[in-house]
């Protein structure tokens, strides 16, 4: 008899101990799913902020343009300056990491900031056919070529003659600005049907 009591207590004692191993076992588990779900979630936090931020980015962080003018030579536009300024509630906009992508009746460019611009005046001899320069407009502190405040304008010139040939009478030129943000504006510059006896017109 008491050999029997005695069997019955140590198996109840080994699935005791089995019982605990499992239950263990359980905890350990779910410990460790609960530790990659909070990694996992923090993780889709930080990225969910970040592509928050970037998207904020490219919307706000675009230049806004003032103004157009080209100048005419033989009848034909020999040059195009875009007057821009920072647009309303945006960061600095710093226009020599910019690019500008032409799209023109005879070509398409992709215009770079002209890294040469500060040489010497007689070594200028303006932008190239794959660039663009940044002149002075309103700019009190001399942060050109950022526009670092509301008040700043800039002109950013561009030559269809390097390009790829002067705009005659009614040409189109299509202008997508992006700025470091990866925020764009686009402008469309119209050539106006006649262009005698004009030295410079809006486009």
């Amino acid at each position: 008899m008491k050999e029997k009591i005695k069997e019955r207590l140590t198996d109840r004692g080994q699935v005791g101990i089995g019982t605990l191993i499992v239950f263990i076992a359980m905890v350990l588990v779910a410990a460790i799913a609960a530790g990659v779900l909070i990694n996992t979630a923090g993780f889709l936090q930080t990225k969910s902020e970040q592509t928050g931020q970037e998207s904020s980015a490219q919307v706000s962080n675009r230049v806004q343009v003032v103004s157009a003018f080209g100048n005419v030579g033989n009848e034909q536009v020999t040059d195009i300056s875009l007057t821009v300024m920072r647009g309303s509630g945006s960061d600095d906009i710093n226009l020599s990491a910019a690019t500008i992508e032409w799209i023109g009746p005879k070509k398409a460019q992709t215009l770079v900031y002209d890294s040469d611009e500060g040489k010497a005046s007689d070594e200028v001899t303006g932008p190239d056919s794959d660039s663009f320069t940044v002149n002075t407009i309103k700019d009190p502190d001399g942060s050109k070529p950022v526009l670092n405040t509301q008040d700043d304008r800039l002109e950013i010139k561009m030559s269809p003659e390097e390009i790829s040939s002067a705009l005659g009478e009614g040409e189109e030129v299509k202008l997508k600005l992006t700025t470091q943000y990866g925020a764009v504006t686009l402008y469309r510059a119209n050539v106006p049907q006649s262009l005698s006896q004009e030295s410079a017109v809006t486009v």
